[in-house]
């Protein structure tokens, strides 16, 4: 049996499809308030717990040979930010630490790419790359850190626990607007007047899953496997979805320092008044001044791992905006 914390996630709902295709057997952790109508339900199982549960997770995780844990809050903002610990650190404690004692043979935690930039890296290869904590930003960052630190000291000491960490993942089904999604549909519907230029890395989300399954597979315990493909540029990013709509990129960009106070007006606005998403966080902003342009090479190589250009993904990613009425 194959677990899948955050299966019916963006990464997570690919990742299930691609374990069901390969004939494997797959449970599904979620939240008791995610919507899962779009994974055949027939097909899995499905368990509704919070990871930071720990007597729900040790139920979750029995007779499962593999686990893969992607669930976490992405979100780069929460009122109470004590949460990002909880569920993005302590929350991925309780899965992998279960896992391992209801005797999984292999256990899979996800990180992410924005733990892997500081003021001084400029781009380059990183599966070796020494992180710090001082150099995380914001309460998201830090607690990805401490949770990518426990997976990778949980693998150089002989447990089996594969560490991967996607870049900016883009391509169809993502059906809870992460961050990077949203701004690529406001940008398609032309609700994008000015954008905050950035450099990152970008692979298809269906390639993230099959790296996932290759990395279970053949990974080795102690290494961080970049899941990663091609560095743009924010702009060329939305050339390249412009060219598929018919649609320019916004002529202007955003000053770093007005979009950075706008972010703080947004979240406090959010905190203090409305209760919702701000409309850009302090922790994305500052972002945007780290290099997130990556050299994945090594980890491709080893995992045997082809990602798809980028230009057919956001072909596809149309497609669907298109298919889910997403544009009208």
């Amino acid at each position: 049996m194959n677990l899948v914390t955050g299966g019916g996630g963006f990464i997570g709902t690919h990742l299930v499809e691609k374990l069901l295709a390969n004939n494997e057997d797959v449970r599904v952790l979620e939240l008791s308030n995610a919507n899962l109508k779009h994974l055949p339900l027939d097909e899995i199982d499905v368990v509704y717990a919070d990871i930071r549960d720990r007597p729900a997770v040790d139920k979750a995780t029995q007779d499962c040979n593999y686990v893969y844990h992607l669930a976490a809050d992405p979100n780069l903002w929460r009122k109470d930010t004590k949460e990002f610990d909880e569920i993005n650190h302590h929350g991925a404690l309780n899965v992998l630490h279960s896992a391992l004692d209801n005797g999984a043979f292999r256990v899979m935690h996800t990180s992410t790419e924005s733990i892997l930039t500081s003021s001084q890296f400029d781009g380059g290869a990183v599966e070796d790359l020494e992180l710090h904590e001082s150099e995380m930003i914001g309460p998201y960052c830090l607690s990805k850190f401490h949770a990518d630190q426990a997976a990778l000291k949980l693998g150089k000491s002989g447990e089996p626990v594969i560490l991967v960490c996607p870049t900016l993942p883009v391509g169809p089904g993502d059906r809870s607007l992460t961050p990077p999604t949203r701004m690529a549909l406001a940008f398609c519907r032309g609700q994008l007047p000015a954008y905050l230029d950035c450099r990152f890395n970008l692979i298809d989300v269906r390639d993230i899953a099959e790296g996932m399954v290759a990395a279970m597979n053949k990974g080795t315990p102690g290494i961080r496997y970049l899941l990663g493909s091609e560095n743009y540029k924010l702009g060329d990013w939305l050339e390249i979805l412009g060219n598929e709509i018919n649609i320019e990129k916004p002529g202007y960009t955003v000053p770093y320092e007005l979009a950075l106070s706008v972010a703080w007006f947004s979240e406090h606005w959010a905190r203090y008044v409305s209760g919702k998403m701000p409309m850009a966080t302090i922790t994305g902003v500052k972002l945007t001044q780290r290099s997130m342009h990556f050299d994945p090479t090594k980890s491709l190589e080893a995992l045997g791992l082809k990602p798809r250009p980028v230009q057919e993904s956001a072909s596809d990613t149309v497609a669907w905006f298109k298919s889910e009425g997403m544009l009208e």
